[in-house]
Formats: structure tokens, sequence, C-alpha cells
């Protein structure tokens, strides 16, 4: 026996996905939900019975979805719900009592049970295509169920030619009307989608608001969250240094495994911090395998990272003029320009020590920890070039924007940030006003000089500047390789 439920603001509502087979309801529900166990799969009929997905938000659950198989039945389904003649609010009822042993409409008993239970109804069509009678007896069946209901048009090719026929039938069976491609949804969107759901019935609107307001508190918590996590990765591979014996020099042998080792230290914790970021937004399953043409798949030192991230030579050598932060061995203007001071070949100074190096590409990162000899000690490290932090900055976020904008409904792994064509700046702090540059100077000066920073002033500041930057990502205010 199934008893309506009236959802009042005190408990937790929950919504039925219904939809047509393969019409995108379970990559609706992975993203809404932000579960991307949910499975999606291109195969007709994949999901075979109703299956809760409850959204926990602080320790508690906020907002329930159920993913629910396709109609087996619906025009039979509709004949039967027609022709009832009992009490109008135990239709949905009557019909699965009617029918739950009967195997021709185990999948339309199983998607209408939780309707019968007080669930609202989201119901999800594929965008592209035409309306069919099938589609019209399905509307027809929830609107008879009197649940509360909204439906979503899931535009998975960004195809237009058939929203005005779908839109059309809608505003005869449906509360509210949303469309929403749920492989390429935003944060922005996803909220947008709560907020519509508010006004399908008045009595959910009150416990709908609190799960907005819940969303929207637990996704400021992570971004503060994620700004610790960059901040704590730059302060690892800035403050970097290592002392290893030495007879009184630096052969070439020792400068490359001096110079492997910091490597393998910067990109073994930016890949920690990347993993803490994707876990902070629930993305478990999420397993980028960047193509070739992305920015961030390219190696952290490579020239190809350092010519399209980072700051421009012009903005560069102002930082050194005004703060001296980028000033030392790190600094070779003299050939290719500041931001490829890293990849001389031949040249440079080691430190304060003055000691001159020639030999293979890789000698030259050594210039960008720089090098001091004292006694049977050979010191390598802290940074020297303020380049380096522009570069991790950009990089974090990059792979932020990424995460954050990867609906956990798409399976689409081999996508990726591109590069940009020609020689212009890809990443944002190119285009950072004088002010928040300044900041970063500051952060860098303070942890390169080896000084507890998490508690000072600057600390603040780059935190400030962080969460702006990861707002204005959310909010698509804020694009890579674009002035604000």
């Amino acid at each position: 026996m199934f008893t309506a439920v009236i959802t009042s603001s005190h408990q937790i509502p929950r919504f039925a996905i219904i939809g047509h087979p393969n019409e995108g309801k379970s990559s609706v529900l992975s993203t809404l939900a932000e579960d991307d166990s949910v499975r999606v799969s291109p195969v007709p009929g994949e999901t075979k019975v109703c299956q809760d997905f409850p959204v926990i938000v602080d320790g508690r659950e906020v907002i329930r979805f159920i993913d629910t198989p396709g109609f087996q039945n619906p025009r039979k389904t509709l004949r039967w719900l027609q022709r009832y003649q009992g009490e109008d609010a135990l239709l949905i009822e009557a019909f699965i009592q009617a029918h739950e042993d009967d195997p021709a409409f185990r999948d339309d008993c199983a998607l209408l049970t939780p309707v019968a239970a007080g669930s609202g109804v989201i119901f999800v069509v594929d965008g592209s295509r035409p309306v069919r009678n099938m589609d019209r007896a399905e509307m027809e069946i929830l609107r008879l169920s009197g649940a509360p209901r909204m439906a979503v048009i899931n535009c998975k090719d960004e195809e237009s030619s058939y929203l005005a026929q779908w839109q059309s039938e809608f505003r005869k069976h449906f509360n509210a009307t949303r469309l929403f491609n749920s492989s390429r949804a935003t944060y922005i969107q996803r909220i947008e989608l709560l907020e519509n759901l508010k006004a399908i019935d008045q009595q959910w609107e009150p416990a709908l608001r609190g799960v907005v307001q819940a969303f929207q508190a637990d996704w400021q918590a992570r971004n503060e969250q994620s700004v610790d996590i960059i901040l704590d990765f730059l302060s690892q591979a800035l403050a970097y240094s290592k002392s290893v014996p030495s007879s009184g020099g630096a052969s070439e042998q020792l400068q490359e495994r001096l110079w492997q080792e910091y490597q393998h230290h910067v990109a073994a914790r930016e890949q920690a911090a990347h993993r803490a970021i994707r876990n902070l937004y629930k993305h478990n399953r999420f397993n980028l395998v960047l193509p070739e043409h992305s920015i961030l798949a390219q190696d952290l030192f490579s020239r190809k990272t350092w010519e399209f991230l980072g700051l421009t030579d012009r903005q560069i050598i102002l930082a050194g003029a005004m703060g001296g932060a980028a000033l030392g061995a790190g600094l070779d203007v003299a050939t290719a320009g500041i931001s490829f001071g890293v990849f001389s070949t031949l040249g440079g100074l080691l430190g304060a020590a003055g000691t001159a190096i020639k030999g293979k590409q890789w000698l030259s990162g050594i210039k960008l920890l720089g090098m001091q000899v004292g006694g049977e000690q050979l010191q390598v490290g802290p940074v020297n070039n303020i380049q380096l932090l522009y570069i991790l900055l950009d990089r974090s976020l990059l792979f932020y924007r990424q995460v954050v904008n990867w609906a956990h409904g798409r399976r689409d792994y081999q996508q990726g940030e591109r590069l940009a064509k020609g020689s212009s700046k890809a990443g944002f702090t190119a285009f950072w006003s004088r002010e928040e540059r300044r900041s970063c100077e500051r952060f860098f000066q303070l942890v390169c000089g080896g000084e507890s920073w998490a508690e000072a002033p600057v600390a603040g500041e780059m935190r400030r500047l962080l969460q702006e930057q990861l707002t204005r990502i959310i909010e698509g205010r804020l694009e890579a390789g674009q002035r604000r």
C-alpha cells in the first residue's frame, strides 16, 4: 500500500527523474546530484530499477534524486488511467496495485512508485528530436498523477530545431520548463534549475530555498578550501631548498640530478593539489586524460608552458624593477627574455657565487633555483624567478576551471584547455591588475625568504585575490587569455 506524501518545508525534497530510455535522464541526475557514479550509457533501457541519490551537504541530506527506468508501455498505461473510476488521489497507487505482478508493466510501476510516495517529477526529453505520440502519452500520465513537475529539455547537441514544438507541448502538462545541457551544465546553471524547481509548487518553495542556500554555502566553503590547497602548493614549490655534500663545486651530473629532483618535487605536489581539488568537487571517477593540444598537458618546464602562461616579458621586467622579486640568478634579460630565462642554452649566473655554466639545456634549470656553494655543502633553492609563481597560478586556475565546469554527467574525457594560437598569453595572471601582481610579489618574497607566511597580512591578500578569481570563474566572468 502506498501513501501519498505532501512535502513540507521540514521534509527533504525528493524528485524522480523520469523519461523515455536514452533521453539523458541519468546524465541529468548525475549532474544535479554531483554524483558521477550514476550509470550513464548510450544503451536504451540501461536503468532497470529505481535508485536513490541523496545529496549530502555539511553532513546532512538536503535533497534526494531518484533514477527511474524508462516508460515501458506508456499508451496502455495511459488508457488504464483514463478509464479509472476511483478517487483521483489514489490513481497512481491503484495502477501500481493492479499491475505490480505483470512483467509487461514492470518498468511503468517502478518509475511511478516514487511519484505515488510523494516525489516531484523532473521529466527529461532529448530536444534534438521531434515530439512523438508516445511522448504525449508519457506527459499526460505525469499530468494525471498530480505530482509537482518540471520538464527538462536536455539539449545534447545544442539542437534547437524542435524546441518550439517541445515547449508548446510542455505548457499543457508541466508547471515549469527548463533547457538544460546535462553534459555541459555549469554550477550556475545547476543553481538556476534548482531555483526553477521552487516555482512548481508553493508548498515546496521553503524547502527548495533551503536547498539552494545549502548548495551556495557548500560551494563557497569548497572554494575557500581550494584556495588553501593552491597556496600550500605554491609555498612548497617556491620555498624548496636542498643542501648536498660537495667538494667545493658542482659537477654537471650533480646539477642534473638536483634539477631532476626539483622537477619531480613540483610535479608530485601539483598532482596532489589537483587530486585534492578534484575530490573537493566530488569527481570520484574524473580521470581526465588531457589531449596533446591542452596547455595543461604540457610539461611544467616546457617552452610552450612558459610561452603561453605567466606574465609577459614587460610585466616580469617591471616586477623586478619595482619590487626586486624577480631579481637574482633567474633573471636573464639579455637572452631570450625574462619568461624564457630558464631556457637559456648557455651562460648565466649560479647564485651569488657568479659561477659560469655551459652545457645542455637542462643546466639552465639550476638558474631557476639558484645555487650557493659554501664549504663542503652545495645548496639549491629557493626559487628566485617570480615567473614560476605566475605559471603555477595559471595552471592551478586552469585546472580549477576544468574541474568546476566539468558536469558530472559528462564522459568525454578527451577534452581540455587548448593552446592558444600565436604567442599571446593563454592564462589568467597576465591580465591581473598591477595591485593584484604586487600582492603576488609580496607573497613570493615572503615565501622564498623562508619566513612564515600563513598568518602574515600578505596571506590574507592572496586568499582574497584567489577567492575573487575562483568566484569569477564560476560565474563565467573570467576567461583565460582575456582581459576583464
